[in-house]
């Protein structure tokens, strides 16, 4: 299988069909990211995503991996337009969240408590640490390309995965529903969060 370098590197060379590729193995990814965060204008900023990372294919570090780039430049896009959105009033991706900026991003058809609970709760916490745990669960990224994208010390990445899971596990528990309905899925973040992806975006 080609890997996403060589595709890039003949993306940028002129091949249509390098670029479709990329884009056909990364889409699903990028556009979740969005459909978790915005209502509006999903398809165009998967669009500009791509075109992004076209642009930028010269001044790529070599060993930077590209689809932990394409998420960078989402998580750029996506702070503009909320920066946008908020200003005259203090934005911070550490402190605001998804419905603090009373967006409405898309909803899940899937009745399952546990996964409205997650759903919410995702969206009730700051921007950067739903960032965070969708990276971790959604796309299963490790430490450093995390880092990477949140533009933070890799070892910051550790700490702030246990405050987002604690804030997430408050979130969830602040919702009105039965204790024990809100306990699993706090004990079973992992395979909820994982059912929740299968969700997004469809």
């Amino acid at each position: 299988m080609t890997d996403d370098r060589a595709l890039l590197a003949a993306w940028r060379a002129g091949d249509l069909a390098a670029g479709n590729r990329l884009f056909g193995r990364h889409f699903e990814s990028i556009g979740r990211f969005f459909y978790a965060k915005v209502s509006t204008g999903v398809e165009d900023l998967v669009q500009r995503t791509f075109l992004g990372l076209l642009e930028r294919a010269d001044a790529l570090p070599p060993e930077t991996d590209v689809r932990a780039y394409l998420f960078g430049i989402a998580r750029r896009l996506l702070l503009r337009r909320f920066r946008d959105r908020y200003r005259g009033r203090v934005f911070d991706a550490l402190e605001t969240s998804v419905i603090d900026l009373d967006d409405s991003p898309s909803q899940i058809t899937d009745r399952r408590e546990q996964l409205q609970l997650l759903h919410h709760g995702l969206r009730s916490i700051a921007l950067d640490h739903q960032i965070l745990l969708e990276l971790f669960y959604w796309e299963e990224l490790p430490a450093p390309q995390i880092a990477s994208i949140l533009e933070i010390p890799e070892g910051t990445v550790r700490s702030r995965l246990r405050r987002a899971r604690e804030l997430l596990a408050q979130a969830i528990a602040a919702q009105p529903a039965a204790s024990a309905i809100v306990q699993s899925t706090v004990d079973d973040l992992e395979g909820w969060a994982r059912a929740l992806r299968d969700q997004i975006g469809r």
